[in-house]
């Protein structure tokens, strides 16, 4: 027994040499990647303010927020999205509402696509569901058959995928 640890020891380091040999070789087009990253447009941060630009399967619509007193709903009309609150609401509200209106119609749209899939490769989903995520766009739990997708993917347009 006394002897493994030193042979696993050694086999991660020839592990780990051989990462640091291939990172090593390919830095230049990890640095590309890193300035193609860099110069990404980036969304600032919403306000929920009227005419303020949200987005929808890629397409750009205004924001009229609504104010009165009735529960909150979203309404998408041409190239504006109707938000009706009450007029108390802060942003975080706002944005709750607004979050929950594009899980709605994510939820809905991915549903279809897993249907669509489950047949083509013969697989069966348990579970789809929708969350905020900062570095994925989705991920799946094979034995659980379990889908997460971000919901930041409502803003973003078909060809992406879906």
């Amino acid at each position: 027994m006394p002897l493994l640890k030193p042979l696993r020891t050694m086999s991660a380091a020839r592990s780990l040499k051989t990462i640091r040999l291939y990172a090593i070789s390919r830095i230049g087009w990890i640095k590309k990647q890193q300035a193609k990253l860099s110069a990404q447009e980036r969304d600032t941060p919403r306000e929920y303010l009227n005419r303020e630009s949200h987005y929808l399967w890629g397409k750009r619509y205004l924001l009229k927020i609504i104010e009165r007193e009735a529960p909150p709903f979203v309404d998408l009309q041409h190239s504006t999205i109707l938000l009706y609150i009450r007029p108390e609401a802060g942003q975080e509200k706002k944005q709750l509402e607004l979050d929950e209106w594009y899980r709605k119609l994510l939820k809905k749209a991915i549903s279809e696509l897993v249907s669509s899939w489950e047949k083509k490769i013969g697989v069966r989903v348990n579970e789809v569901g929708i969350r905020k995520m900062k570095t994925k766009w989705g991920t799946c739990n094979r034995e659980a058959g379990r889908i997460w997708i971000n919901l930041e993917l409502a803003k973003k347009p078909e060809e992406w995928g879906y």
